[in-house]
């Protein structure tokens, strides 16, 4: 294949160099405006391909250097398998690569520079969009969700998603790399213009949009535990955290994974949560990880009262190779080199809400989803659209604990705020537990070397309140598609009459094919 050959081109090298770069824009390092000029460099490696099979290369190594940097915490969970995921998936940016050396090698003209400040864009988001696809990972490093801490860029989210996030930032540095290799001003002035565009976008739509009405105020408690040496002393350490700070919230999170028995077969486990919600005065939203009588694993949000469960929550999308390995017949010899799953965890039936009865005797309608599913735009609007009024996110990174991953993690709470329209709220066995309110702005942060209880006071929208996100959904991406195949379909049509006109007349129409026979 063509990602193997040529190992002796230091382009290439530079190629995967240059796509760490942009992931120093997420946490922990949250260099954000690296999002808006850190592709440049690799951008314009890729329009200084001498042919068009090269700037395809060039951007399939940019791509794997990208995932390489930007999950290099799974190494020691996956092995080896974390290189083959860099390469396959690295792959979808080589549309990328064609689309960059397509519109802006030289001489790059008025037309095609406009043009490319939206298809480069719509390349890159039809690769983001491919890889969230459940099955063959989920979306993690999604560029849009480098801007976490800025609300006024995450205006955006509540009207396109993270997706429309990340078109303004990859249109952005698209248009930085045309002001820099244009050679007329009016084509510098044209790739000014459009990275102009691209930034002002966000706070446009933040002064230009407001926050739901308040229905009413809520104080969470998120209780975050640390590191324990086992299952009993877990469970403890959150009953003791939670009895302390008994009468101070109207409802207890406790992070992923924090009950490590199955409560149906284990009731004397079930009678202690029921006295100790009875004690705080509130309902605890706990989170069971293990076997039932049957065998089966699964992870399971409970919300306890002091009669019984009042309803349960089954995650549905879990961690490829941290909780089941794909084609497991096939992949299952990671388990003998690396921490992968030994066995299948057995997922649910998709994302549901849960109703709370709080100590006012309000009901509380919220979403709760566990862990890897804060990666997912659909299963947090799935919640909004059966009337949550907040998003609660149960995780534990324990595995991950001293990497990247916690921070990264929390982060996506901000993104999935701002496009519901919703506060968010993520409580983490050992960190990083985080709050945000409905415009994505932060109100609480906890990292792993803390241990305790976080008391958030949240103020939650009408149930029927909706962002433009939430009513038109993956518009963005599917848009984004749109363009990338009118694109493609235009160059080969071009080609093809090229071809019918004979050889000279080809060569002199080559620079404007999108897809070039060279």
């Amino acid at each position: 294949m063509s990602f193997w050959r040529g190992f002796r081109q230091p382009t290439r090298y530079a190629a995967l160099l240059a796509g760490a770069i942009p992931v120093l824009a997420f946490p922990a390092a949250n260099l954000e405006w690296l999002g808006w000029v850190g592709l440049v460099p690799g951008l314009a490696l890729m329009r200084a391909a001498g042919t068009r099979r090269e700037a395809w290369v060039r951007g399939w190594w940019f791509g794997a250097g990208y995932l390489l940097a930007a999950m290099y915490w799974l190494a020691p969970n996956i092995g080896p398998a974390l290189l083959l995921v860099a390469i396959a998936f690295g792959f979808l940016f080589s549309a990328v690569g064609l689309s960059v050396w397509s519109f802006l090698r030289p001489p790059v003209t008025a037309r095609r520079a406009l043009a490319a400040l939206v298809v480069v864009p719509s390349c890159w988001l039809v690769t983001e969009w491919i890889r969230s696809w459940q099955g063959i990972g989920g979306p993690w490093a999604v560029l849009g969700a480098s801007q976490w801490q800025h609300p006024a860029v995450l205006a955006l989210a509540a009207v396109g998603g993270v997706w429309l996030v990340t078109f303004a930032l990859v249109a952005a540095n698209t248009g930085l790399l045309i002001a820099l290799v244009g050679r007329a001003p009016m084509i510098r002035l044209t790739g000014l213009a459009g990275a102009l565009v691209a930034v002002v976008a966000g706070p446009i739509a933040f002064a230009l949009t407001a926050p739901a009405p308040v229905a009413r105020p809520l104080t969470v408690a998120l209780v975050q535990a640390g590191p324990t040496s086992g299952p009993a002393v877990r469970l403890q350490r959150n009953e003791q955290l939670t009895a302390r700070a008994a009468g101070r919230a109207e409802l207890y999170v406790w992070g992923e994974s924090s009950v490590g028995y199955d409560l149906a077969s284990r009731p004397r486990y079930l009678s202690a949560l029921e006295r100790l919600s009875a004690r705080a005065g509130a309902e605890v939203l706990v989170d069971q990880d293990a076997r039932n009588a049957a065998g089966a694993q699964s992870k399971q949000a409970a919300l306890i009262s002091s009669t019984g469960v009042r309803g349960r929550y089954v995650k549905t999308r879990l961690v490829p190779f941290g909780e089941y390995i794909p084609f497991r017949s096939v992949l299952g010899w990671l388990t003998k080199i690396s921490r992968a799953a030994p066995t299948n965890v057995q997922p649910g039936t998709g994302a549901h809400v849960l109703r709370a009865a709080l100590p006012d005797g309000q009901p509380l309608t919220f979403g709760v989803l566990i862990c890897f599913e804060s990666a997912f735009p659909d299963m947090s609007r799935v919640d909004t659209d059966h009337g949550a009024q907040v998003i609660i996110y149960q995780t534990s990174d324990a595995t991950f604990q001293s990497s990247w991953a916690p921070a990264q993690h929390a982060a996506l709470g901000a993104i999935r705020a701002a496009e519901t329209g919703r506060p968010v709220v993520q409580a983490a066995l050992t960190g990083d537990s985080a709050a945000f309110d409905a415009r994505g702005r932060l109100l609480a942060f906890k990292g792993t070397s803390f241990h305790g209880t976080v008391l958030v006071r949240l103020h939650l929208p009408e149930a029927s309140a909706r962002t433009p996100y939430d009513v038109l959904g993956d518009y963005v991406p599917w848009t984004a598609v749109a363009i990338a195949a009118l694109a493609a379909l235009a160059g080969l049509s071009r080609a093809a009459r090229a071809r019918r006109r004979g050889p000279a007349d080809a060569a002199g129409r080559s620079a404007e094919l999108l897809t070039d026979r060279r």
